[in-house]
């Protein structure tokens, strides 16, 4: 088994000191490369321990990769690749989340596509960090596009199982989704039952745009909070504030 590289200590090892992290998700798609960088330095400056960088439709490698150098050349935290398929590769951010969508209906989103991509990673020498990927209900546009089968948000017990397969499968993070845009969030009670069982880094996103969804997050044992769809909102600066305020 692989062991975690420089930028998965350096999660880790933040986590250890400050608690619950807040990465900032940007999709290249909703962006330009100046703004994207723009939005990277201000949520750096708010307290933002990481940026993840991906989305379900990129099409564009060339832009991705603008948008993962202009970001980079402002920002000290760590950029991670958080890729919806192969397009999503990129040879200039830190690390790559190595990703399974294990509730897909498709092999192709659960080993297919991460079986092309890892010739890519290898030769660019990418970090990679193993991480099963979980999408909950049947809204989003993750789920569309992965033709998953989501897992229903009032039930624990699924989620356990799949956290724990993900774990004996040696995936050393786990990606609880709720949807990107969600009006809902991983609830608590969720989050608490895979805790519980898995022992790797816990990351949940969707639907968290209030302070006070972020504490409930953060108190049932949720490693890094995703912020994705409120930056792309004017002055969404005040509300990424105060998540990250809440969560210290």
């Amino acid at each position: 088994m692989s062991q975690a590289g420089p930028t998965e200590r350096t999660l880790l090892s933040v986590r250890k000191e400050k608690g619950t992290l807040v990465a900032a998700l940007i999709d290249p798609e909703d962006f330009t490369v100046e703004s994207a960088s723009q939005v990277a330095l201000k949520v750096q400056e708010l307290g933002v321990s990481c940026i993840f960088i991906g989305g379900s439709t990129i099409a564009d490698q060339a832009h991705l990769d603008q948008v993962v150098t202009g970001i980079k050349r402002d920002v000290t935290i760590p950029v991670v690749l958080f890729p919806g398929n192969i397009t999503g590769i990129s040879p200039h951010a830190d690390a790559i989340l190595f990703s399974s969508l294990l509730n897909s209906t498709n092999t192709y989103f659960i080993i297919g596509a991460q079986a092309i991509g890892s010739i890519q990673v290898m030769k660019t020498k990418l970090e990679a960090i193993p991480m099963g990927y979980l999408v909950f209900g049947e809204e989003s546009t993750t789920g569309f596009v992965g033709q998953v089968r989501g897992i229903p948000l009032d039930k624990p017990s699924i989620s356990v199982m799949y956290a724990m397969a993900a774990h004996y499968l040696g995936m050393r993070s786990l990606y609880l989704e709720a949807g990107s845009g969600s009006d809902k969030i991983i609830s608590p009670e969720v989050i608490s039952a895979v805790r519980k069982y898995y022992p790797g880094l816990l990351i949940v996103g969707g639907g968290v745009t209030t302070p006070e969804a972020a504490s409930k997050i953060s108190k049932a044992g949720a490693d890094i909070i995703v912020i994705g769809n409120m930056l792309q909102k004017e002055g969404f600066e005040s509300k990424l504030a105060s998540i990250v305020e809440a969560i210290k």
